[in-house]
């Protein structure tokens, strides 16, 4: 299995089959799916895509492994939160700048409330905290604050 960001649109997950099929997943950020069954002589050839809608997701994802649930989406509360994480490209415009600049939360609502590197977790990151194309952010706020965020943070 491989994943891939898709910024702005969600994380895209392959897998080749024992038997070489090659199947992918788009995870939309708004909770719908994109299921892709490609064909047997050309994995690159779509062979049948069919669109979910969250709630049919969630039934197919229980049906498939229950209480799994996507490793980007970190909790959902029935407030109407979302806490997800944003990888932060090499490419983006925020890379060597400080995370104050982005105005998140007066931009989006939304919070960076923690940023993952390779050299360890930072909880609560302040304003004058510098930014790194390969971070990882911890935002929550609603969901549209959270794409919002994601967009921002997308910027090239």
């Amino acid at each position: 299995m491989s994943t891939t960001p898709l910024p702005g649109i969600g994380v895209q997950y392959d897998l080749t089959t024992r038997e070489d099929r090659h199947v992918s997943v788009v995870a939309h950020r708004d909770g719908t799916r994109t299921v892709n069954v490609y064909q047997a002589d050309d994995p690159d050839a779509c062979l049948q895509s069919l669109h979910l809608t969250g709630p049919e997701s969630a039934s197919l994802i229980d049906a498939l492994m229950p209480a799994h649930h996507s490793p980007n989406v970190l909790h959902t509360t029935d407030l109407g939160l979302v806490a997800e994480r944003i990888e932060l490209s090499t490419h983006s415009h925020w890379n060597g700048r400080v995370l104050g600049e982005t105005k998140m939360r007066t931009d989006t609502g939304a919070s960076i409330v923690a940023v993952l590197r390779r050299s360890g977790a930072v909880p609560s990151p302040a304003p004058d905290f510098r930014l790194a194309g390969g971070d990882t952010l911890i935002v929550i706020g609603t969901r549209e604050g959270v794409e919002a965020a994601a967009a921002i943070l997308g910027q090239e």
